[in-house]
C-alpha cells in the first residue's frame, strides 16, 4: 500500500528566477544574495579546475559538485562556527563556504594528508571528508551526544548523497537520533543517481524525507537548485536542534550534471536527453536570473567577478604545487592515540622504501 502521509516540499524561486510565492524576509538583503552568488560561481570554477587538474594526474579521482553548488553553499552559510560539519565526498561547496582554503582541498584529494589539517576557525572542528558511504552519519551522532552531555548549544550536521539512504548506517543514526533526541541535521544530497542506480530503484518511499518518519522525526524536502530555499529551511532545521528540540532530516531535490566521478563515464548508464533537460534547472542560472531581475547583477559585474574568481583559483592551484613533499609516513598518524605494533612495522617498512627511492614512497 503506497504511502499517503505528505511531506512539505520548499521552493522559492522558479527556473526562471521569478518568486514562486512569499519570499522569507532576509532575502530583503542584497549582500547575501551576492554572497551567494559569488560562492556558488567560485565552486563551480575550483571544481572545474579540479577536474583539469585529475585529468593531468596532479590529483588523485575527484567527485564533482556540478550542478549542486546550491545545497555546500547553503548550508555552510546556515551553520555557525561553532557546529560541526561530518561531510562526505562530494561536501565541496559546503568546506568553501566554510573557510576551507583551495589549496587544502586539492591537498585532500591529491592524496596529502595536511588536506585534512585546515586552520580555517570556522571548521576547526569539522571533520574530514568521508569516503565510505553512510559512515559519517554515525558519527554525526557520537558528535550530537557529546554535544547534549557537555550541554553545549551546538549542532552536528551531516551530509551523505541519496544512495547512502539505503545503507543501514544511514536508518540507524536516524533511529538514534530520534529517540535521543539529538541535536543533529541530515542533509541528504538526491542527485538522482548513487553512481549509475537512479532514485526510480533505489527506494520505493515517495520521497527520501519520508524515510525519517519511521525514526520518528521531522523530514521535509527542499528544491536543492533553490539557493533561498535550501538556505531557509536548513536554517530552521539548525536552529531547531540548537534549540533542543531534536534532529531533522532535510532532503535536497537535485541533479548530478557530471560524472559521479572522474573515475566513471555516466554517458554509458544516463540518457543524453535527461541530461539536457537538468541543465535548464542549474541553481547559479536561476539565481542569477533573480539578481538581474532586482537590478543587482548584470554582464560586466559577471565578467569581472569571472577574472576574480580565475585568479583566486590560480592562486590556490600554485600554492597546492608548493607544498613541500609530505612525510610518506604522515598517513599513519591520525588513525589511533597509540599506533598498534602492526602499524608501526608497516609504517617502518614504509620509510625504509621511501629512503630507498629518494624520500618518495611512490614507485
Amino acid at each position: 500500500m503506497p504511502l499517503s502521509v505528505p511531506i512539505s516540499y520548499t521552493r522559492y524561486l522558479d527556473d526562471h528566477g521569478q518568486p514562486s510565492g512569499e519570499l522569507p524576509g532576509w532575502v530583503d538583503d542584497p549582500q547575501l544574495l551576492l554572497d551567494f552568488h559569488r560562492q556558488m560561481t567560485l565552486v563551480r570554477a575550483f571544481d572545474q579546475k579540479c577536474v583539469a587538474l585529475q585529468r593531468t594526474g596532479q590529483i588523485g579521482t575527484y567527485a564533482s559538485t556540478l550542478g549542486q553548488e546550491a545545497i555546500g553553499t547553503a548550508l555552510g552559510r546556515a551553520m555557525t562556527e561553532a557546529d560541526v560539519l561530518i561531510p562526505y565526498y562530494r561536501d565541496t561547496a559546503t568546506q568553501l563556504q566554510r573557510g576551507v582554503a583551495m589549496q587544502d582541498i586539492l591537498a585532500y584529494w591529491g592524496g596529502d594528508e595536511r588536506g585534512s589539517a585546515w586552520t580555517a576557525p570556522g571548521a576547526l572542528e569539522d571533520f574530514p571528508i568521508c569516503v565510505p558511504i553512510a559512515t559519517q552519519a554515525c558519527h554525526a551522532c557520537g558528535v550530537a551526544s557529546a554535544f547534549r552531555i557537555r550541554q553545549q548549544p551546538r549542532v552536528a550536521v551531516t551530509t551523505c548523497g541519496d544512495g547512502a539512504t539505503s545503507k543501514g548506517d544511514f536508518l540507524e543514526s536516524l533511529n538514534l537520533a530520534g529517540v535521543w533526541q539529538l541535536p543533529v541535521v541530515f542533509v541528504v544530497n538526491n542527485n538522482q543517481w548513487a553512481i549509475s542506480v537512479p532514485r526510480s530503484l533505489q527506494s520505493a518511499a515517495p520521497t527520501l524525507a519520508h524515510k525519517a518518519l519511521a525514526a520518528g522525526i521531522p523530514g521535509e524536502q527542499v528544491d536543492g537548485n533553490d539557493v533561498l530555499a535550501v538556505y531557509d529551511r536548513i536554517s530552521i532545521a539548525i536552529e531547531r536542534a540548537r534549540a533542543g528540540k531534536g534532529p531533522t532530516l532535510v532532503e535536497c531535490v537535485t541533479y548530478r550534471l557530471g560524472d559521479h566521478t572522474t573515475s566513471d563515464d555516466a554517458s554509458r548508464y544516463r540518457d543524453a536527453d535527461e541530461l539536457s533537460e537538468a541543465w535548464k534547472h542549474e541553481p547559479i542560472g536561476r539565481l542569477q536570473r533573480f539578481l538581474h531581475g532586482q537590478g543587482l547583477w548584470d554582464e560586466e559585474k559577471e565578467q569581472q567577478l569571472q577574472r576574480d574568481l580565475g585568479e583566486r583559483i590560480n592562486a590556490a592551484v600554485e600554492a597546492f604545487r608548493s607544498l613541500p613533499e609530505a612525510d610518506p609516513g604522515a598517513a599513519f598518524d591520525h588513525l589511533f592515540a597509540e599506533l598498534p605494533e602492526r602499524y608501526r612495522q608497516q609504517r617502518d617498512e614504509l620509510l625504509i622504501r621511501a629512503a630507498a627511492l629518494g624520500g618518495s614512497a611512490h614507485d
